[in-house]
This record gives structure tokens, sequence and C-alpha cells, in this order.
């Protein structure tokens, strides 16, 4: 490089404080693995090849792109970030989780995911989540969980709806209507839980023919009365206007949201969600006493 700069031995030598014949062998050495020549040179002149133009363009362009790779990487290093996963915005434990960590931690970039579970599990092993949300039963052997919330299930549905008036909605109700689930890929463990619920009372559910990639889009199909859906308690103050929510009865049953995160990690920021998570599920009553366990 500092010859092709240079063309002139001399100068590039003293440049690189080098003599100038270890100079002469080192082209000689590229020139050969390369297979062409570099640079004309007689005793009095040298010049670039076209060869030796095209080589040092790209060199040049490569070196620029790698001095942004490191510039990138000193800036991310430099700055405390959380990076944290969450299966939708809908619903309302993250929220007030990371608002706590955000009060202990005034100047921690909080990044947030919006990935369905499995794609939870997949980053948290990689290390590119430090700490996720959801159910923990389906989670990999290297991820660490605590139960923080056992949310009460209910139905979603439109004010036109023949739920709508009832205080209470039992599970074998939902027997006549269709139901809709989120993509499996996405949500496979919520669509278990949901099935195995109304399997527990008889009955395999009618699905409604089609699937969802989030709660917005979940809550407009119910609006336009074509189904139902059925999400917990944390879900029902995101509601959309002309939606109400009622909770399942017969069984009542809870859905266990769990923390998630790397079990090798031992950083100062998952121990602070760690903290913050298990004070605010204490403060709300999220979880019955002695009801803190691991996976669920």
């Amino acid at each position: 490089m500092t010859l092709a700069e240079e063309l002139h031995f001399g100068r590039a030598a003293e440049r690189e404080h080098i003599v100038q014949s270890a100079l002469s062998q080192q082209l000689q050495r590229l020139e050969r693995e390369l297979g062409v020549k570099l640079l004309d040179r007689s005793t009095h002149h040298v010049q670039l090849t076209r060869a030796g133009v095209a080589f040092l363009a790209e060199t040049r362009r490569l070196l620029a792109q790698a001095d942004r790779a490191v510039a990138a990487a000193q800036r991310a290093g430099s700055v405390a970030g959380l990076w944290v996963g969450i299966v939708d915005a809908s619903y309302d434990s993250m929220p007030q989780i990371l608002r706590q960590v955000q009060q202990r931690y005034p100047d921690l970039e909080i990044h947030q995911v919006e990935s369905g579970l499995p794609e939870q599990f997949k980053l948290l092993a990689e290390g590119r989540l430090d700490v996720g949300f959801g159910r923990a039963s389906l989670a990999p052997a290297e991820i660490a969980s605590e139960l923080f919330r056992l949310d009460p299930m209910g139905v979603l549905v439109a004010e036109e709806h023949r739920f709508a008036g009832l205080a209470s909605v039992p599970v074998a109700a939902l027997a006549a209507e269709p139901l809709l689930l989120g993509e499996d890929e996405r949500t496979p463990e919520f669509n278990q839980f949901v099935v195995e619920l109304c399997r527990s009372v008889g009955f395999a559910p009618s699905l409604y023919q089609g699937t969802v990639q989030s709660m917005q889009a979940a809550a407009e199909l119910v609006a336009q009365g074509r189904c139902v859906v059925s999400v917990p308690s944390s879900c029902a103050q995101a509601t959309h206007p002309g939606l109400v929510w009622k909770p399942l009865v017969e069984p009542v049953s809870l859905y266990p949201w769990s923390l998630l995160w790397r079990a090798a990690d031992q950083s100062e920021h998952v121990h602070a969600v760690r903290a913050c998570t298990r004070a605010l599920s204490d403060d709300l009553g999220w979880l019955p006493p002695a009801g803190r366990t691991g996976r669920s």
C-alpha cells in the first residue's frame, strides 16, 4: 500500500521503517502469490500496472470497510445495552418490568426485539438477546428461567358478541366459536396451552382458518366478528375500542410467564432485570405465596 502511494522504493521503505531490499522481497512474494505483476520498475521509474491499479483500489476499499467494522464494534462496546425479547407489545408485564429496570439504570439503552418464543430461545443461546419473556416449559437446557406471573386466561370478543354481557365465560362455551390461534411457528407453546385447555373439558376447538402474527391483527379480526381469541389478562389492558375481555372459568386457567436468560450469563444487567421482575411480581401479587419456581 505504501509503495503504491509513494511509487519510490526508498521513500516507501523509510515510511515502513524497513530496509529497501526487504520491501522489494515482500513485493516479489506478493506478485508470486497473485500471479500478476503489480509494478513496472526500472532504475529511475516505478509505476503501477493495470493489475496494480485494480489491486490498490480493492485494498483501499477493504481497509476502509475494516476500519468501519472496528469503529462500529468500539461504539457498541462503549454503550451499556440490554437486548430484550418480547412476544408481543400488547402484553403489559414486559413494559412494566422494563420501566422498573430503566428507573434503576437511567443511562441503560434497552432494545426490545419482538419475536416468538422459539426464536427467543435461539437468540438467547446465541448471545443476541440478554433476556426474554414467555412460557419456559419448552426451553432448552442452556436457558435458565424464573416464573413471575400466573396470568388468568380469558376470551376477547366484539362488544356485540353474546359473551360480551357475561361476567365470565365457561371454557366449554368456546366449542361453538371459531377460535383464532397465532402462527404455530411463532407461538407453539401458547397454541398448545389453549388447545389443551379446550380438551380438558372434552372438546377440540373449531379453529378459525387463518393465523396472525400480532395481537393488533387478532383484534381487527375479532372486531369484525369473524372469530374470538383466548388471551391472558395481561393483554386485556391493550384491547381496542369495540372489544371486551372476559375471564374464562370452569376451569379457571392461569398462563405461566417466566423470565428467560442464558444460564451462564451473570452480568449486572441481567441480575437487575431478575431483581426488578421479582420485586414487581411481589408488589402486584402476580404469583400466589411460595409460587415462584423455575421452568413452567
